[in-house]
């Protein structure tokens, strides 16, 4: 393989890369902060695509009014469903937040087929991107569409946001608070349910933008996160349950490393990340960035 042809895989590895990121960061946020194992978080990731894809229809939203609102109204269907159903479920063991989320993952696909059938009448759909992102970019060593580096940089910036938010601010001092000792965060007058419930419709939010950002690339589909949330399980089993820096640099380096091994030995593109996951977990059972559990 030429270089020119290395690098081209190595950019669409980028690319699939910026989505398990930015859906491994949802799953890290959610769990590191509330021990919840969110297995609707693929159905939401193409609820955000899909809600792009009907906010053009309906109203004729363009791209970047829905790259705003479908992930705040995903976001906000979240946080609903953390307060009405989720939250009955705490204190249990975490089969039954499996359970339940897995539940409404059938339950959110399925409506969306019927809708998309039934009011659309298709049952996948292209959503086109901006006219300003269209076509080709120069880099001097490689040649790429200029869309799908938007969305290298896009999802980035909105980890590394997200990752000094958590890590760096007292905002995300007092999340760590509220959800590490409740009891006592309670005591200095913070309302934690307000804070669970948010931080829980922020790592949906993350799903959504991921949906949209997907939207142009492949088409809005009601399966189309369904087998995505399998690898990024994976992706969030090798960077660390619960890692925030974890889930980014290795949604990104799982993503480089399957299409490179996909260029060079395509059968291997779909095992990959999980002959990875069996290596790391033997070496390192809390993952790359994960604490000891005696840590914790």
């Amino acid at each position: 393989m030429n270089t020119q042809l290395l690098l081209i895989q190595v950019f669409n590895g980028l690319v699939n890369g910026a989505f398990y990121a930015l859906l491994s960061l949802g799953l890290a946020v959610i769990f590191g902060m509330l021990r919840i194992v969110n297995f609707m978080h693929g159905a939401l990731y193409m609820l955000g695509a899909f809600t792009a894809f009907a906010l053009g229809q309906a109203f004729g939203l363009g791209f970047w009014p829905s790259l705003l609102l479908a992930p705040l109204l995903v976001g906000a269907l979240g946080m609903l469903l953390e307060r009405t159903l989720l939250s009955r479920l705490y204190g249990l063991d975490h089969s039954y937040n499996l359970l339940l989320t897995f539940g409404l993952t059938l339950l959110t696909q399925d409506l969306v087929k019927q809708v998309m059938l039934s009011r659309f009448d298709v049952s996948s759909a292209p959503f086109t991107p901006p006219a300003a992102l269209a076509g080709v970019v120069n880099l001097g060593f490689v040649i790429f569409p200029k869309y799908r580096l938007f969305v290298i940089a896009l999802a980035l910036a909105v980890c590394l946001i997200t990752w000094f938010v958590i890590e760096r601010t007292r905002v995300g001092a007092t999340i760590r608070a509220a959800t590490e000792n409740p009891g006592v965060t309670r005591a200095f007058g913070i309302n934690v349910g307000r804070w669970v419930t948010g931080v829980f419709g922020v790592g949906v939010a993350l799903a959504g933008l991921a949906g949209v950002l997907a939207a142009p690339i492949y088409s809005v589909e009601p399966y189309m996160g369904a087998e995505l949330i399998i690898t990024t399980f994976a992706v969030v089993v090798i960077g660390g349950m619960g890692s925030i820096l974890g889930s980014v640099v290795t949604g990104f380096a799982v993503g480089v490393l399957s299409a490179i091994g996909a260029a060079f030995y395509p059968p291997i593109a779909n095992t990959l990340v999980f002959i990875l996951m069996a290596v790391v977990l033997l070496v390192r059972p809390s993952g790359l960035f994960g604490l000891p559990e005696g840590a914790r």
